[in-house]
């Protein structure tokens, strides 16, 4: 099957994001059936928020391990291992 990307609109903050081939692939791996109704960052805000941590403290930007792509993250990276943006990590998990 072929994916294309769709551009959705985040229910929290009503901006445009992609859902890119490379999640929809993931999504059709892992059976779900719903497209992600907020964007990246928003998602990553509602898990730190659920997890009862503070979104504004916990998120840190660095460059992806594989593709050096900045992306953030919901925890402060030791530098022992390679942190991925996710669409590399998407592909770790799926390849790897």
């Amino acid at each position: 099957m072929t994916f294309q990307e769709k551009i959705l609109v985040c229910r929290d903050c009503q901006s445009n994001f992609v859902f890119t081939a490379g999640e929809q692939e993931f999504y059709a791996v892992k059976k779900l059936t719903n497209e992600p109704k907020r964007c990246p960052d928003c998602r990553m805000a509602s898990r730190i928020k659920r997890d009862g941590g503070d979104p504004d403290k916990q998120i840190s930007e660095v460059p992806c391990g594989e593709c050096g792509t900045l992306t953030r993250v919901p925890f402060r990276p030791s530098g022992l291992k390679p942190v991925y943006c996710p669409t590399c990590f998407r592909k770790q998990k799926i390849h790897g």
